[in-house]
């Protein structure tokens, strides 16, 4: 009898320690810095994924070189221990926003000495934040934590930890860490939200001030604009020279032209679009990285 209590105890001490396990969540897991130079951040396992294959041809982007150089400059200068910026890239969409800050990363990180990182933060894992630097902080490593396409509603809270990090709060934030943030919005809040929530508030001038001075905790701001047909060209001919795609030039600005009108934009994005469709269309192999 005595034998069939104690079992029965067994038993019921493991469902309670099996409880306990699914309420902590899953164990922190074990990051490798080594396993690759960009990650992207799971906060559920406080993980940093490394990706093996990131989309990063620095050649391959044009018609933003102005940008281009600030950028690079403001991290070059981060990668060797100096004064720089966080950096909100913002603009047209398909400009090559975020496959810039890739790209200059890689370019940096190549010609320089110091081991310089690049870690992603899906939008939705804002709110993490703190937990995500006080991970870097220790790191022998020099990290931009990278944030594409972000925006927040009018609702939406976390752009407070965002705020928090930028400013770095009272522990401030670590010297080994720099932000930069991608936007199709230079205030990160849409027009209408701004002007509704601006006519409905007992004083309009402080309205959004709260969400607003979060685009001025970034010390660059670099714009992206719709783009001429002439630098639209120019990606044209900058891939189709890098791919060796031997369409006669008249006849491919034709049909480039076309199929930017029929997309109803001219971008970066819509540029390779076409040379996608064009490579295809030839049986060429093509390869970003």
């Amino acid at each position: 009898m005595t034998e069939e209590i104690n079992t029965a105890l067994l038993a019921e001490l493991r469902r309670l320690a099996d409880a306990v396990e699914r309420l902590a969540g899953p164990a922190p897991a074990r990051n490798d810095w080594d396993a690759a130079d960009c990650f992207v951040w799971a906060p559920l396992r406080q993980h940093l994924q490394p990706v093996k294959r990131p989309n990063r041809a620095l050649t391959l982007i044009r018609g933003v070189d102005h940008v281009r150089d600030i950028l690079h400059e403001n991290t070059v200068r981060f990668a060797e221990g100096y004064a720089a910026n966080n950096v909100l890239l913002w603009g047209a969409r398909g400009m090559g926003k975020s496959s810039l800050v890739k790209a200059v990363h890689e370019d940096v990180r190549r010609e320089s000495s110091v081991l310089l990182k690049l870690v992603e933060v899906h939008r939705e894992d804002i709110s993490s934040l703190p937990h995500l630097l006080d991970l870097l902080k220790d790191t022998p490593y020099r990290v931009i934590v990278f944030c594409d396409d972000l925006s927040f509603d009018h609702d939406d809270t976390a752009y407070k930890s965002l705020k928090a990090a930028l400013d770095g709060g009272v522990e401030g934030r670590p010297d080994n860490v720099l932000f930069y943030a991608t936007s199709n919005r230079r205030h990160l809040l849409p027009r209408h939200m701004m002007e509704n929530e601006q006519s409905t508030a007992i004083n309009p001038s402080e309205a959004v001030e709260e969400k607003v001075s979060l685009s001025d905790r970034f010390g660059l701001w670099l714009g992206f604009h719709k783009c001429s047909q002439e630098d639209y060209l120019g990606m044209i001919d900058g891939y189709a020279d890098h791919f060796k795609l031997g369409l006669e030039r008249d006849k491919m600005h034709a049909e480039a032209l076309e199929w930017a009108t029929t997309r109803g934009a001219r971008s970066g994005r819509v540029a390779w679009q076409y040379i996608q469709d064009l490579a295809g269309r030839m049986r060429v192999h093509i390869d970003r990285d």
